[in-house]
């Protein structure tokens, strides 16, 4: 797994990523009421927003943590938003992109060096 800056994690599977919020983030969100995903098929750029969720306190968009091409969204989101909350880095990830270059993902921090990021 790597993390992003903007408290999203990475699940690298072959040339496939999983993309979704980390726990973190989700407790800073609250409560999700709405979740708003990408069509499959659409092509990405690297920050690009992807996602748009909305909380009791905010609305926030997920960006595209790499280039790629959406393969599969999470639907079960769109009619139950509030699984992010319950399980944000597991079961509630948001989509599936397909990437050329996999070295992209070393951009991003491992574990430890993302509790050391939400620590400060």
């Amino acid at each position: 797994m790597k993390y992003t800056e903007e408290h999203e994690w990475l699940d690298l599977d072959g040339d496939v990523v999983t993309v979704g919020i980390t726990a973190h983030a989700a407790e800073q969100l609250g409560d999700v009421v709405f979740v708003e995903l990408p069509d499959i098929g659409t092509s990405v750029t690297r920050d690009d927003e992807i996602v748009v969720i909305e909380s009791v306190k905010a609305a926030s968009d997920i960006l595209a943590p790499i280039d790629g091409e959406v393969v599969e969204v999470n639907e079960v989101l769109v009619e139950e938003p509030g699984k992010v909350n319950d399980d944000p880095e597991g079961d509630a990830w948001f989509f599936k992109l397909k990437i050329e270059d996999a070295s992209t993902m070393d951009d991003y921090m491992d574990e430890a060096a993302y509790k050391a990021f939400i620590a400060d």
